[in-house]
């Protein structure tokens, strides 16, 4: 074989450079209607990596990509591989206090962002001293911002041809990403992630999902979200063509996007199905173009089978189970999809898992137990978090040799198909994302007039979990639900809004005196 010809993929970015190798001119990415070659990614990805360095960013530093589902998203993600760093995608929703809190705990380098978020970012730059620049998409931000030294306009460098600097040399061990995802304390966990287990990941996603150069993936989840990152990445790996929207909001608008894109794979989470169905009960709906379906985040419910079959009718379906710290654990084959109409199937190529009892047991079959997983796309660990990656991460048999502890339980058949049966933490899936009922107590308790707050999470057919806040109020407050949930959208991200503020005296507690979330969810059910 000619290595010159199909160059080895040991790092992540190395799928970039192989797909530009074979196809230059193929689509990329299709951005808001607006197609990019792999060329020009490679080109403006390496072009940024040159100014990255020229800025002083270091092999290892990190850096923090504070922006929409944009073109200079998908490039800095490159660049920042390119240049040796370690990248952070933020969800454009997160406020400020999250934004300072995820600058400072991985020690950011560098802040590429978008202009339309300066009201944001602006107030959290003195209160971070590690930054060495701030480059900020959306044409000249001088003219925007003003007064700011130190920012720099993103279009201005990439404009620039690249001088063929040389670039710092990586190997397949060192850290590519952090992805943050809430935790149990409030604050959100780094999960560390290696070129070597993220291209790992990526390529056995694509082999199951029998993707191809062919494919055009439409995209439509936060690239913040690891499961809106990985269609990008599945894409470059496999030379197909990614389809990135902004959001589902505008479901017209994404609806003449596929039809004019002819796209065929619909990634989602039961949310964005459920939005699809109502769309279908109105006003039939029909994608023939579209042959892969996936869903992840919350369970699928069975009934959304039927009507994804007349709307996606040339579709495979896949069940799938995953969570941030190994990405992917478990993936149904389609073909199973009404033999196994409730189970998230078997580990995915590559990966092994198996169930244990509270004392490390393994269990007999059909008996719920921990899932445990093994592979090579388990994080490294929770950065700068040696507890709580203890916690998740198990000595196997060898010194090197780790087990992820999801902590959540399933069972396992006869045939060895897994059937999830719930968590162990107070952690809410909604919207297809982990939230922190912490968070939102947090935020709840620095409500002048608040006394006490509790949040639980229900099973809900549209949201995955709803989120339901309890709170009981000073004796002098007269504050209304109203204005409890409009001061915690002024202060939380949308997918962590309650669906409901319930207003009690008192929150039942348990014989020590801690509130007890158990029994509320008892209540709550019961009604």
């Amino acid at each position: 074989m000619d290595m010159n010809t199909f160059p080895p993929k040991r790092l992540l970015h190395d799928c970039l450079i192989a797909s530009k190798k074979k196809t230059p001119e193929s689509i990329a990415a299709v951005v808001q209607g607006r197609e990019y070659t792999y060329q020009q990614l490679h080109d403006e990805a390496v072009v940024l990596a040159e100014k990255l360095v020229e800025r002083g960013v270091q092999q290892g530093d990190r850096l923090v990509i504070y922006m929409d589902n944009t073109w200079p998203c998908v490039v800095s993600i490159y660049a920042t591989l390119f240049a040796g760093g370690v990248f952070i995608v933020v969800n454009p929703q997160t406020k400020a206090d999250k934004l300072e809190y995820i600058l400072n705990d991985c020690a950011a380098a560098l802040l590429l962002t978008d202009n339309h978020l300066a009201n944001v970012f602006l107030p959290v730059l003195p209160k971070v001293g590690t930054l060495l620049s701030v480059i900020c998409s959306n044409s000249n931000p001088k003219k925007i911002i003003e007064g700011v030294d130190g920012i720099e306009s993103f279009e201005d460098i990439v404009a620039k041809y690249p001088k063929n600097s040389p670039l710092p040399p990586l190997i397949a061990t060192n850290l590519a990403a952090l992805i943050y995802t809430s935790g149990s304390t409030g604050n959100p966990k780094g999960v560390m992630q290696t070129h070597q287990s993220m291209l790992f990941t990526a390529g056995s996603l694509t082999e199951y999902l029998r993707l191809s150069e062919s494919h055009r993936i439409l995209c439509v989840l936060p690239l913040a979200f690891d499961y809106g990152l990985y269609q990008l990445l599945m894409s470059v790996f496999s030379g197909a063509t990614l389809v990135l929207e902004t959001s589902f909001t505008y479901t017209a608008v994404i609806f003449n996007r596929m039809r004019e894109q002819a796209t065929t794979v619909f990634p989602g989470v039961p949310t964005i199905f459920s939005m699809l169905i109502a769309a279908h009960k109105r006003k039939s709906l029909c994608f023939p173009d579209i042959i892969r379906v996936t869903n992840t985040a919350a369970a699928l419910p069975k009934e959304y089978i039927e009507n994804l079959r007349e709307i996606f009718p040339n579709a495979l379906i896949y069940k799938m189970y995953g969570l941030t710290e190994c990405k992917r654990v478990c993936y149904l084959e389609p073909e199973l999809l009404d033999e196994k109409p409730t189970s998230v199937g078997k580990a995915i190529p590559g990966t092994e898992l198996f169930l244990l009892s509270l004392d490390g047991e393994s269990v007999a079959t059909n008996e719920v137990g921990v899932l445990h997983v093994k592979g090579p796309h388990i994080m490294q660990g929770y950065w700068n978090d040696e507890e709580r990656s203890n916690k998740m991460l198990r000595q196997g048999v060898y010194p090197a040799d780790r087990t992820l502890c999801t902590h959540d339980f399933f069972r396992m058949d006869e045939e060895g198909f897994l059937y999830f049966i719930g968590r162990d933490d107070d952690i809410i899936k909604c919207r297809g994302e982990k939230v922190s009922p912490v968070e939102i107590e947090n935020a709840l308790h620095g409500i002048d007039g608040v006394k006490e707050a509790a949040v639980i999470g229900l099973p809900d057919p549209l949201l995955g979990e709803a989120i339901y806040a309890y709170v009981a109020l000073e004796n002098n407050s007269s504050i209304s639900q109203k204005q409890l949930k409009k001061i915690c959208t002024e202060r939380l991200e949308n997918n962590m809004i309650p669906k409901e503020f319930i207003l009690i005296d008192e929150l039942p507690k348990t014989i020590t005196g801690k509130i007890s979330k158990k029994l509320l969810l008892r209540q709550k059910a019961a009604k």
